[in-house]
């Protein structure tokens, strides 16, 4: 018997074992604690980093559910897996939250608390906190580990050294995170959590195509929004 909406199915054929979940969520979170303590990016969080955070994680949900899916419905069906208004836009807001605290933890918060507004007006709570863990500690882990690696200066931001230097800072670490946020749903969701939560069969033809398919905008998408992120704190700060 399942609680909560969570039927807790292991071992359905192509699901992938709950060890490899699990020791992925582990070592991740390990370093990007152990790298954010010695790079410089694990810090206490300022009120203005959860006044940022809070409004972050609104906005991100306001476009997704319902400026981008407004924007979504001229998009062709057949580029519907290539074109991700909604995706994209939450992205760029959650990258931009980033720039603008630059502390390990800022994205794990933000799509903590994205998850949450979303539960509360759109989907409702079944499946927690199955979700919660999804989001956070895939999306938002992805984003805390860039700023551990770089200490805090993520998409170049205080770094020192010439605009072009920074520029392709910004351009490659965002690029980077964007790629890496084009797995969590064919991957993370649709090999481990929605099997587990669900049940059925995993279709692993399906999971590469629609991985081959999010990567390339999600990596333009994070050129871009990396860019912009950089630009964002700049003028915050001024």
């Amino acid at each position: 018997m399942g609680f909560n909406g969570i039927g807790g199915y292991l071992n359905r054929p192509g699901e992938i074992p709950v060890e490899v979940i699990i020791a992925y969520f582990v070592f991740a979170l390990a370093i990007a604690i152990i790298l954010g303590k010695r790079n410089g990016g694990l810090k206490a969080f300022k009120t203005v980093d959860w006044v940022y955070i809070g409004i972050g994680a609104a906005a991100a949900y306001v476009w997704e559910f319902i400026i981008g899916a407004i924007i979504g419905r001229a998009v062709p069906s057949g580029l519907s897996n290539f074109i991700d208004v909604g995706f994209w836009g939450r992205l760029f807001i959650v990258f931009i939250v980033a720039a603008l605290v630059r502390k390990v933890g800022a994205g794990m918060i933000t799509l903590f608390l994205f998850n949450f507004f979303s539960d509360l007006f759109h989907y409702g709570f079944s499946g927690e906190p199955m979700y919660f863990i999804y989001e956070s500690l895939t999306y938002g882990l992805f984003v805390d580990l860039g700023i551990a690696i770089t200490g805090g200066k993520i998409f170049g931001i205080g770094v020192t050294g010439s605009t072009s230097k920074v520029v392709a800072l910004a351009a490659i670490e965002g690029g980077i995170i964007g790629f890496l946020w084009a797995f969590p749903d064919p991957i993370f969701y649709g090999a481990f959590f929605k099997p587990f939560l669900y049940g059925g069969v995993v279709n692993w033809s399906r999971i590469i195509y629609d991985l081959i398919s999010f990567i390339p905008g999600d990596v333009v998408i994070g050129i871009l929004a990396g860019l912009a992120s950089n630009r964002v704190q700049k003028a915050v700060q001024v």
